[in-house]
């Protein structure tokens, strides 16, 4: 139930409804919403051997479904693109279509990448150890993390905030958030939002597995993506984009616009511990969860589902079961609304993970499925939390809470309300 102005959320005491009107998904469960909403509720594992990658530690991850980039760039324009800003590029330009006539005064754009032009970097380092020729005069604007936000805003003509977030593993909820806040204080009258990664180069891999973050199932890739399974031992490395175009809700019926549904919600907070573990108690993370629903003027108990951060790594998922269980713990009958991480299915993207995975709670709330947890068998997470597996939930047509957590301990909360 939606608790309007007496609940003092921020988004209740605004008064102002923020719609989704457009959205756009380049990720290897599918290249449109609709192919990876239903890829997703599959719940079968898209990981597999990378060849570029044989040698290194881990030679495996969940790679772009495949899309023929020609049909959104020319081959000049292509030439000074990084794969990032490729996939970014294309995916907002998918939600932009989708959208329809978004007015671009007053339109911003804010993105969200962990990673930004990090395999370009890659290659010049390798480029630069060549020879100086090897340097191509494009190389500064491919580089720059801010570059497809910047490309996205030069496309449409959009003048408003033209913003780049880093907030890691939550850069892509970060970006959404912040969007649902410009349009909310009249900055911006609506926005494209959202993240994007691709670091499936040897580089990033050797360095994510020296930390320990990366599953060592390299054996049997399609078992290695487990979010709260017992067994699990690492994520496994996705790429990808999602993109939604946001609306003040009076903007887009004016215009006659279609409704997916609402960012209703938003919270922002950092455990302050650790450079790349969580919180281990998940206090800070309830935190965010409990803001983020006050804000769209909510209660725990009226949650339909929650898309979970779900890495697949010991200590993170054990942190966001506790901080799943604390902030339901008044939920009626005491168990948490159905949870689940779309993570087992499409790796982790990283930047983009959290703008994909608001995307797919979106259209679950709307289409009222809860995708299963790939892989999940059993373990203590499934005491603490109601987790989904091994088939899709029929539920009722409910607000979904999307979670994404960072290194650096950045927490990001959305709440997205159906239409």
């Amino acid at each position: 139930m939606r608790r309007g102005q007496e609940a003092g959320g921020a988004g209740a005491r605004e008064g102002t409804r923020v719609v989704v009107t457009g959205l756009g998904v380049k990720s290897p469960a599918g290249n449109t919403a609709g192919e990876a909403f239903t890829t997703v509720l599959a719940g079968k594992s898209l990981a597999v051997p990378i060849p570029g990658l044989a040698g290194g530690p881990v030679p495996i991850g969940c790679p772009l479904a495949p899309f023929e980039p020609l049909d959104y760039f020319t081959g000049r324009e292509l030439r000074t693109l990084d794969r990032t800003a490729a996939i970014g590029l294309a995916a907002a330009i998918d939600a932009v279509t989708d959208a329809g006539d978004v007015p671009a005064e007053g339109c911003g754009v804010y993105l969200g990448t962990g990673g930004g032009g990090f395999s370009t970097l890659e290659n010049l380092i390798v480029g630069h150890t060549l020879g100086r020729e090897k340097v191509p005069v494009h190389a500064v604007p491919t580089l720059m993390s801010s570059s497809t936000a910047a490309r996205i805003a030069i496309r449409y003509g959009y003048r408003g905030p033209c913003l780049t977030f880093n907030t890691a593993c939550a850069s892509g909820a970060t970006a959404i958030g912040e969007a649902l806040r410009a349009i909310r204080a009249g900055t911006v009258g609506a926005a494209v939002a959202g993240g994007l990664d691709a670091l499936l180069s040897p580089l990033v891999m050797e360095a994510f597995a020296k930390v320990g973050a990366l599953s060592a199932r390299v054996d049997a890739p399609g078992e290695a993506s487990r979010p709260f399974d017992a067994e699990r031992d690492g994520f496994v490395m996705g790429e990808g984009a999602a993109f939604m175009v946001l609306e003040r809700a009076d903007l887009a019926e004016a215009r006659g616009a279609r409704v997916y549904g609402e960012v209703s919600g938003y919270a922002a907070n950092c455990d302050a511990s650790h450079i790349v573990a969580p919180l281990r108690d998940g206090s800070v993370t309830a935190a965010c969860m409990r803001a983020a629903l006050a804000d769209a003027g909510l209660t725990p108990a009226d949650v339909g589902h929650v898309n979970a951060h779900g890495t697949s790594t010991p200590h993170n998922d054990d942190a966001e079961a506790l901080a799943l269980r604390d902030c339901f713990a008044d939920r009626p009958g005491g168990r948490t609304p159905p949870v689940t991480s779309t993570k087992g299915v499409t790796g982790h993207l990283v930047g983009g993970a959290g703008a994909l995975e608001a995307v797919i709670a979106l259209l679950s709330a709307r289409e009222c499925l809860v995708p299963p947890t790939a892989n999940f068998t059993s373990g203590p997470a499934a005491d603490l939390i109601d987790l989904v597996h091994g088939a899709p939930r029929a539920v009722p047509p409910a607000p979904a809470l999307s979670n994404s957590f960072g290194f650096g301990g950045s927490n990001a909360c959305l709440v997205l309300t159906p239409a």
